[in-house]
């Protein structure tokens, strides 16, 4: 990627997470960036030397070649109107990372029509490890290159159809939420059974790291790596079964249906 300006509108939680991912990841080497946020003294420990802090959004998106908005839903239309005026069709690129709201939307706010990419990471991508779905609008297909190239630097990307964005929101964003509590339920077994809380964490997330690492090199599916674990009236089988008996697929099913629908009913209000 050429030396780029990326402007984060909105340095809270996801949009400072996507900062610390593009200098973890060795982006800001060659490029620039830009936060902003209304009182900055919350990210003044923020000191890379490529980086500049701001609360003027207008001011960040003259500055920038890349604009991406992290703002919360409710205010993107208001932050939208107010940088506006400096919005350059030629020269911007912009990436939202909001919830719900599609490219048609944006365009419709903004008023006429410029590369839009809808890009959903978790918050692993402060780590690097981040699975990140992309989707776009029409001008946006020329732009993906530059934009998998931000979002591989913190993980993994891919590039999907824009009515499956609500689906990856669920899967990959709140996804980390349903697998963070997957471990520390793992983890409260651990000390039932008699570990302290620390070591039984300690073993927890790497198992699942195990686990997901196992999928990734051998690209297998799940239950060929299942049946390598359990043996004929082994524990494992046991324990899986008991399980399954109390509903672990089905709820983890059900709660993702539900954090699905959840999404469609703020976009219809």
């Amino acid at each position: 990627m050429q030396k780029q300006s990326i402007a984060i509108l909105g340095a809270g939680n996801l949009g400072l997470a996507i900062y610390k991912g593009l200098e973890t990841g060795g982006l800001l080497e060659n490029n620039q960036a830009i936060l902003t946020r209304r009182d900055t003294s919350a990210i003044k420990n923020v000191s890379h030397p490529a980086t500049t802090i701001t609360s003027d959004n207008r001011k960040a998106v003259e500055d920038a070649d890349i604009i991406i908005f992290a703002v919360q839903p409710k205010q993107l239309k208001e932050v939208i109107n107010e940088v506006k005026p400096a919005i350059n069709q030629d020269k911007h690129t912009l990436i939202s990372v909001i919830t719900a709201v599609s490219t048609e939307e944006i365009e419709e706010m903004i008023g006429f029509e410029l590369p839009i990419i809808r890009a959903m990471p978790n918050t692993a991508i402060a780590v690097g490890q981040s699975m990140t779905c992309i989707a776009c609008n029409k001008s946006g297909k020329t732009k993906l290159d530059a934009v998998q190239t931000i979002f591989n630097c913190v993980g993994k990307t891919m590039v999907i159809e824009e009515n499956l964005m609500q689906a990856a929101t669920v899967v990959c964003a709140s996804g980390i939420a349903f697998w963070m509590r997957f471990i520390r339920a793992t983890t409260q077994g651990g000390v039932q059974l008699g570990f302290d809380a620390e070591d039984a964490q300690k073993i927890a997330v790497q198992a699942c790291q195990g686990a997901a690492s196992l999928l990734n090199s051998s690209e297998s599916h799940p239950e060929q790596e299942i049946d390598k674990v359990t043996t004929p009236q082994g524990c494992t089988i046991a324990g899986l079964n008991e399980m399954e008996h109390h509903g672990l697929s089905s709820a983890l099913i059900k709660g993702l249906v539900t954090s699905y629908d959840r999404i469609n009913k703020m976009k219809k209000s």
